[in-house]
């Protein structure tokens, strides 16, 4: 209810017959601000989330030494201000509904170490703020170099569970991830020894044209859309899988609801990384269908 709440009142404010950034507008303020609410983080403060997801998962921000040193330099000022979050919080004798209480009352976790405890958080704010709002973007951007697909999603909403699924195929917000193989294994006649490094390219299996057809196209009726991999996959996916599809859908939702069609039209300016797959800027302009 919060989600939805929060969602009609952000669309309601956008301007219309104007240009505006939508990455900033729209899916920043949306995925900051439930960052905020599940962190219990200052709200006046919630725009320093976006920034130290910047900071932490971009690796346009640390190619240069020098930028490399303002980035643990940003980290190191986010893990103090979570610190400070941490003791106030201590101070609590019951858990409150926030993750960091939920932590601090965890047996498994309240005893990290203050690396252990940046990693975390880390995990966490780039998990929860960077894919679900590239995706948010993502969808406007594919919804416009697919007009058909968008007439689709505007004349049959009940399309949106599944345009969801196929968007984050498509968008496929954050690129790889790398593992360490076990134990010596073969896959398609490759050998993989122990210890060897291993990426896996999220994005070109989501562009597998052995399980999807035409993958390099959006359609929101796609059978399969659901067997796209951007979560992640066994032990490794995403725990905030569900939030993130309820977040877009209700999103989705909530423009339907609006008859919003959204154009882009200005610049549209890509994050320079091989890791986050995204948008820094999306200029568009609302009308109605």
């Amino acid at each position: 209810v919060e989600i939805r709440a929060r969602t009609g009142e952000l669309l309601d404010t956008l301007p219309r017959g104007e240009t505006f950034d939508w990455v900033d507008k729209v899916s920043i303020e949306l995925t900051t601000g439930m960052l905020a609410i599940l962190f219990g983080f200052p709200w006046e403060d919630r725009r320093l989330l976006t920034f130290w997801s910047d900071w932490s998962g971009d690796t346009e921000a640390g190619s240069i030494r020098e930028l490399d040193e303002m980035r643990w330099g940003f980290l190191h000022e986010m893990g103090a201000y979570f610190q400070s979050i941490w003791i106030e919080r201590t101070q609590d004798k019951e858990p409150g509904n926030d993750l960091i209480s939920m932590m601090i009352h965890s047996e498994a976790m309240n005893q990290m170490r203050p690396e252990e405890f940046i990693g975390n958080l880390v995990l966490l704010i780039v998990g929860g703020n960077d894919t679900t709002r590239n995706t948010m973007s993502g969808i406007i951007h594919s919804f416009d170099k697919f007009p058909d697909q968008r007439k689709l999603f505007e004349e049959n909403p009940e399309l949106i569970p599944n345009a969801v699924q196929e968007c984050l195929r498509y968008q496929t917000p954050l690129a790889h991830m790398r593992r360490t193989c076990t134990e010596d294994t073969e896959v398609h006649g490759q050998m993989i020894k122990k210890g060897d490094k291993v990426v896996l390219w999220y994005l070109g299996a989501n562009r597998e044209e052995s399980v999807f057809e035409d993958p390099h196209k959006l359609d929101i009726t796609r059978e399969n859309a659901r067997r796209h991999i951007a979560f992640g996959y066994g032990i490794h996916r995403c725990v905030g899988a569900r939030l993130a599809e309820l977040q877009l859908k209700i999103l989705l939702e909530e423009m339907h609801k609006r008859r919003m069609r959204v154009h882009v039209a200005g610049d549209v300016e890509r994050v320079r990384a091989n890791f986050v797959h995204g948008f820094r800027k999306l200029e568009v302009e609302i009308t109605e269908f």
